[in-house]
């Protein structure tokens, strides 16, 4: 798909100007470290897959992506020492680029999208870590099929969440809301800028999303946080390079939202709440994009698996270690 494959080069270009922007830093020395892990077992090399934690099962979970051979949909557990695939008797097509989240209110992991190869898809899928089970679900109201949406917990009721996306023509910007059964368009009176594949999570201290960066037809370098209830446009003093395919996750032991990979390099990001400000850390991971970031709230971890370096596909564990 020419899209895809254009995205994908667009991001090494936007890698290399990236290393040239200014950056407001912490005035801190060093106070995290990147950690190889070595697993016992270990997913094969994987990029673009869908990565979130399993409050149920207390493990990360990662599905799909795709490899030299073409589109996955295998799934896999990491438990802190160890990757293992879960056979499961009923999986999601392959694809890659799917949205996945934790709905809170009922524990499950739902699963939103992607691309196949061919098709821009708009199935929802859910897993259960209590059964270790993907079930398709059969809302009656269905967003629009795309890739690289993004995915969060509302941060008022916990329920899972959508915004965006890229449909194989234009770039998406309707928010969309799981109910447990069906999903329900928003109408926020502030919308967000169409995009898909930008920085995502959810900033718990403050109680909202944080998006950023991104591809879009017009400019995406911008952050947007939402409430639950509306969009804003934040004004931080300072913002990262422009970036897409990066990973992003809240970590409760920095107290911020920390962000990697893509265009951002081998710099580590944090959103403060205020603004963006980059993280000193020791042994940074090698560049990538299209990588999974989780917090692994069992071992209380900080974890980046995979991802993509130019044509090279990557499978290494890393965590974020305060030091």
């Amino acid at each position: 798909m020419s899209n895809w494959n254009a995205a994908k080069s667009g991001a090494v270009v936007v890698l290399a100007l990236g290393l040239f922007c200014s950056v407001a830093a912490r005035s801190a020395a060093a106070s995290e470290i990147w950690l190889k892990v070595i697993p016992k077992s270990s997913s094969p090399a994987v990029a673009a897959m869908s990565m979130a934690y399993d409050p149920i099962s207390k493990k990360v979970l990662s599905f799909g992506g795709y490899d030299t051979n073409g589109y996955r949909n295998d799934t896999w557990l990491f438990d802190g020492a160890t990757w293992t695939q879960v056979n499961t008797a009923v999986a999601p097509p392959a694809r890659a680029a799917a949205g996945i989240t934790v709905d809170r209110l009922s524990g499950n992991l739902i699963l939103f999208g992607g691309f196949n190869g061919s098709q821009y898809l708009g199935d929802t899928w859910v897993w259960s870590g209590k059964t270790q089970t993907w079930t398709q679900a059969n809302p009656n109201h269905v967003p629009t099929a795309v890739t690289l949406p993004m995915m969060f917990c509302d941060p008022i009721d916990g329920r899972a969440e959508m915004v965006g996306g890229f449909d194989g023509n234009f770039f998406q910007n309707i928010t969309w809301k799981w109910k447990g059964a069906d999903w329900r368009e928003l109408n926020p009176a502030t919308v967000i800028w169409a995009r898909g594949a930008a920085v995502v999570a959810n900033d718990y201290a403050n109680k909202k999303v944080v998006i950023f960066g991104g591809i879009a037809d017009l400019n995406p370098n911008n952050t947007w946080t939402w409430d639950g209830t509306n969009w804003t446009e934040e004004n931080p003093a300072t913002q990262p390079p422009s970036t897409f395919y990066t990973a992003a996750s809240w970590d409760p032991i920095l107290n911020e939202v920390i962000a990697f990979g893509g265009g951002l390099g081998q710099t580590t990001w944090a959103w403060t709440g205020t603004d963006w400000v980059t993280v000193p850390t020791e042994r940074a991971p090698s560049l990538r994009w299209s990588l999974g970031m989780a917090y692994d709230s069992d071992i209380n971890q900080l974890l980046i698996f995979g991802g993509q370096n130019n044509a090279t596909l990557l499978d290494g564990t890393y965590k974020l270690v305060k030091r």
